[in-house]
């Protein structure tokens, strides 16, 4: 059975979310149900669709979220698409609209989480450096060249070249631009 993504259902109501269990699973989606935003992000009581929304949209989640209502209106759906909503679709809902709307959320996110993996891909690389190799690569990336590295850290040019390699070989860069590139993609060169 081939998998379509894997969708998080949160709805307070028992029978409706069994059965978008039902719907979604015979649509080949992965489903995890919760009754509550609380339950999803194991915070504070309390928490609704629309504040599950805010926390997730001020940590810059690009998690595809598909508001679902039984009493929505057009400034309800509105203030959903401005917190981040990919969709709004209000109860009852023909099953065929909601299935579409988690097609194409998915669809829309995935450039986001493979640039993501990429990001955090980089970031593991780094880790891998060792301090001295940390410190090397910083004066790479600031266009420094072997001897003023070497002249900073009070070591010879030929132990900076040794290092240098290293961090080309660690973090996967076949050139000082890509390493420079790198760089920028994981944050601590800013454009």
């Amino acid at each position: 059975m081939p998998d379509n993504g894997k969708v998080y259902v949160i709805d307070d109501d028992e029978a409706m979310r069994d059965s978008l269990n039902f719907l979604l699973d015979s649509a080949d989606f992965k489903v995890t149900l919760f009754e509550t935003a609380l339950s999803f992000l194991e915070v504070l009581p309390g928490l609704d669709g629309f504040e599950l929304l805010k926390r997730m949209k001020a940590g810059n989640s690009t998690f595809p979220i598909v508001i679902m209502t039984g009493h929505g209106d057009v400034p309800l759906a509105v203030e959903a698409m401005k917190l981040g909503a990919v969709d709004f679709l209000e109860k009852p809902f023909d099953d065929d609209r909601l299935i579409g709307m988690i097609e194409a959320a998915i669809r829309q996110a995935e450039p986001a989480a493979k640039s993501e993996a990429v990001t955090l891909d980089i970031a593991s690389r780094i880790a891998t450096l060792s301090p001295r190799e940390r410190q090397v690569m910083d004066g790479l990336i600031a266009g420094l060249s072997n001897k003023l590295i070497a002249r900073d850290y009070d070591i010879s040019p030929r132990t900076i070249e040794v290092y240098r390699a290293n961090v080309m070989t660690k973090m996967q860069a076949n050139s000082l631009s890509e390493l420079v590139r790198l760089a920028m993609r994981a944050g601590i060169l800013n454009d």
